[in-house]
């Protein structure tokens, strides 16, 4: 049996993994999916002050208050942020890395810095404090009607703090493995940094690397082989 940690993306929540963990579970798998801070079912806490670093925590604290060991550790788009800082806590206990079409940082990066443009005007006194996410594209319908309502506002702190990550993912023991998605979301500017996160991957030894034929919302247009892939990892 193999435990896995998902954590979701910007404007999401856990509930977008609601099929990916029925999948996984069905195969007599462990299966936690945190929500972070001030978004998905916790948007009630949404405030100025979360940031990035809150969410490495709600994902680190998972981990240690469960204390879960020999982890299947994914992060989904903005999500790989968030794995990527949480390393430098409970990287000793990953025994596998999935980035998810996400991010894949160094130390000191941004979101806003990785996408290559300013997210709401110049940062300063005046500056809204949460943004809204683009539109995206689903299979079915019926998946949409459920998932749009819940997506909500995205505190901006969570794109411009920076991340902490002493190392880099290739000097862990654990696997690495970067999935893409590659249909491209209609009228949504295809996102640099998943680009060179997914060229990075494919283009060394120390990676494995996958490609899903959908846009981006995974785990939601493509459960079953999203969860094949991870089973493949367990």
């Amino acid at each position: 049996m193999a435990t896995f940690v998902l954590v979701h993306g910007a404007w999401g929540g856990a509930h977008g993994f609601r099929h990916v963990r029925s999948a996984l579970r069905t195969e007599g798998h462990e299966v936690f999916t945190p929500s972070l801070t001030g978004i998905g079912e916790r948007v009630h806490l949404i405030s100025p002050q979360v940031g990035l670093t809150t969410h490495v925590t709600d994902v680190v604290n998972t981990v240690l208050y469960e204390d879960l060991d020999g982890i299947v550790l994914l992060g989904f788009s903005y999500g790989g942020m968030v794995v990527s800082g949480a390393l430098e806590h409970i990287g000793g206990r990953v025994a596998a890395l999935v980035y998810l079409d996400a991010f894949v940082p160094a130390d000191g990066d941004t979101v806003e810095r990785l996408r290559g443009q300013p997210l709401d005007g110049p940062p300063g006194v005046g500056r809204p404090w949460s943004v809204d996410g683009p539109a995206r594209a689903y299979d079915d319908p019926a998946e949409a009607a459920f998932s749009v309502p819940r997506r909500s506002a995205q505190p901006i702190r969570s794109f411009t703090e920076p991340v902490r990550l002493p190392r880099p993912p290739e000097d862990f023991p654990f696997s690495r493995t970067y999935i893409r998605a590659t249909v491209p979301d209609p009228g949504v500017p295809v996102n640099p940094a998943f680009e060179s996160a997914a060229a990075r991957a494919r283009d060394s030894p120390a990676w494995h690397y996958h490609e899903i034929a959908t846009t981006h919302l995974v785990p939601q247009n493509r459960p079953a082989e999203l969860a094949g892939l991870l089973l493949d990892l367990a």
